[in-house]
């Protein structure tokens, strides 16, 4: 491919920074592919927020530009942005593997989205376009059928990792190592590579050392086991089920996502035994050593199976003195006092829990620690580097190993989301910025949820909300009757009686003081009313409430 003295130009509109929402973009003259579309889970701060998503403005702006749309692998922070993405921008075709395009017309069939150009893939896939020869890469990762992609550009190769690591004794295929030593000898010119484990040092642990852990967990227990774990991580569902399988177990699963996990790995053929799961009523038949109860909840997500669990509010499980609950997973940062929370309440009930350590290996990432890295970096060879997936703080250290491992810092670029990353004949460099930033989901509604109203919630949830009902004569300026005050949030209106007349009295007289000397106007009042109320409750609650004067206008002459 020749350049013809154009530039490529890579963008992530996602995955910079932050851990999730990843979306990068290839460009070249009049095409764009891009790669991965993502979501990402809201902080709680966020209050009342489900997802969120890239700003694709860009994206907008040059949509005849958009050639396909290629997906790594079927995680949530690689597709869940699909339904949103398809909404706004018109994608000609999504390339993925057969589980993703499975995970991913069930997100689709779910939002109602008719959309049925999705091509499956594979490592011997090549696509041609114009500018641009893409082809996939096997790698390990935590879920089946996870890809690097090499995408050929006339300024170069440009290999995205995807999220991986190496497992040299892998539950599924090996990484094709001897394909990424190829490309590197052919000559890389930028890698783009998974930040997320750059802080940890070593290599991450076997999926076969889980299993063994696994297997010596459900063999010694004489009780009901309950097991949960992401429902993403399928390999680790495989584990689980072929372990009971060993040791005569039946497995019920509770969480919708669960559910369709399972489904799709039948389907797929990653399992083959349908008989190996029960419902709740044929579990009664059973012996306790018999059944294995495999649900969601690994974070403390409080309407998770397992939180409705441990809370005794779950219809089908009541928690019993012998069970014995497994945690194969680890903390997701920020999840820790809400995973706390569900322990407690599980030991509470007298259960044993068993959770990840470095004792008991019933977890393992499936992203590479700092040592894969520098193998990945010495496998391709490449000639600049940018690191993708992470925090900040990953990146940046990211960008320090591959240092270590002999790439020029000046070569190493550390990115924003935005940032205009451009090849050409005579390198590589950062040259602009186009906008990027997050968007909220908050139910059906995309991008309407903006920082003002995460401000108002945030007031709400933390001061509370006042209200105050007038009934006002506008012919004659009068308030025909005492103002109502109600709260929610605020204080207990009936044991606080004399704190709501004070407020009371203090809007009567300001809306007498108002309709005496102005000209009667609505929204007049309103601000007047707010404006005057914030200080007189500050003072005497040391709180400022969100005040809604409702105002009744009741015409007599």
């Amino acid at each position: 491919m020749k350049n013809n003295g154009q530039t490529t130009s890579i963008i992530a509109l996602g995955g910079l920074g932050e851990v999730g929402k990843n979306m990068y973009v290839i460009s070249h003259n009049d095409e764009i592919i891009i790669i991965d579309a993502g979501v990402m889970f809201p902080e709680d701060e966020l209050l009342g927020v489900d997802y969120v998503i890239q700003d694709i403005t860009y994206l907008k702006q040059n949509e005849d530009k958009i050639k396909a749309l290629i997906i790594t692998h079927g995680h949530e922070d690689h597709i869940g942005g699909i339904p949103f993405l398809l909404q706004s921008v018109k994608i000609p075709v999504i390339y993925a593997s057969p589980i993703a395009k499975d995970l991913i017309n069930k997100k689709l069939t779910d939002r109602n989205i008719a959309y049925e150009n999705i091509e499956t893939v594979d490592s011997s896939t090549i696509i041609n376009t114009k500018n641009f020869k893409i082809e996939f890469v096997n790698t390990t990762h935590s879920i089946p059928e996870s890809y690097a992609i090499a995408v050929h550009t006339p300024n170069g190769i440009i290999f995205h990792t995807g999220d991986f690591k190496f497992d040299l004794t892998p539950i599924g295929p090996m990484a094709d190592i001897h394909k990424m030593a190829e490309l590197g000898k052919e000559g890389v010119k930028i890698l783009l590579a998974d930040s997320t484990n750059a802080l940890v040092p070593g290599f991450s642990n076997s999926e076969s050392f889980v299993d063994d852990t696994l297997n010596d967990i459900v063999s010694r227990h004489y009780g009901r086991i309950i097991i949960a774990t992401f429902a993403s991580n399928i390999y680790r569902v495989k584990h689980i089920v072929e372990t009971c399988k060993k040791n005569n177990r039946k497995i019920i699963t509770y969480g919708r996502s669960m559910e369709n996990a399972i489904e799709i790995a039948l389907n797929n053929g990653l399992l083959d035994d349908r008989s190996m799961f029960i419902d709740s009523n044929q579990a009664k038949n059973l012996k306790k050593n018999e059944v294995c109860i495999l649900c969601t909840g690994t974070q403390g997500e409080p309407l998770a199976a397992l939180s409705r669990i441990a809370n005794g509010i779950h219809k089908q499980v009541q928690l019993q003195s012998d069970d014995l609950v497994v945690f194969s997973s680890s903390p997701i940062p920020g999840n820790a006092a809400s995973i706390n929370r569900v322990i407690n309440k599980l030991y509470l009930k007298g259960v044993k829990v068993f959770t990840n350590s470095e004792l008991s290996n019933i977890h393992t990432s499936g992203h590479a620690k700092a040592d894969e890295l520098k193998w990945m970096l010495r496998l391709i060879k490449p000639e600049y580097f940018m690191p993708i997936h992470g925090e900040y703080r990953m990146l940046t250290e990211h960008g320090n190993i591959a240092q270590d491992c002999d790439i020029p810092k000046e070569n190493v670029l550390i990115c924003q989301n935005g940032d205009v990353v451009e090849l050409s004949d005579k390198g590589v460099t950062k040259n602009g910025k186009v906008q990027a930033g997050d968007i909220y989901v908050d139910g059906s509604r995309i991008g309407e949820v903006g920082s003002v109203v995460i401000k108002d919630r945030k007031l709400m949830s933390r001061d509370g909300i006042l209200v105050t009902i007038l009934n006002i004569n506008p012919l004659t300026r009068t308030l025909l009757i005492k103002p109502n005050v109600t709260t929610r949030g605020f204080v207990m209106v009936n044991e606080n009686q004399a704190l709501i007349q004070q407020i009371e009295n203090k809007v009567s007289e300001v809306v007498k003081d108002f309709l005496a000397n102005n000209t009667y106007s609505y929204l007049d009042l309103k601000n007047q009313i707010i404006l005057e109320l914030h200080p007189f409750i500050n003072e005497l609650t040391g709180r400022r409430p969100i005040i809604l004067p409702v105002i009744m206008e009741v015409k007599q002459s």
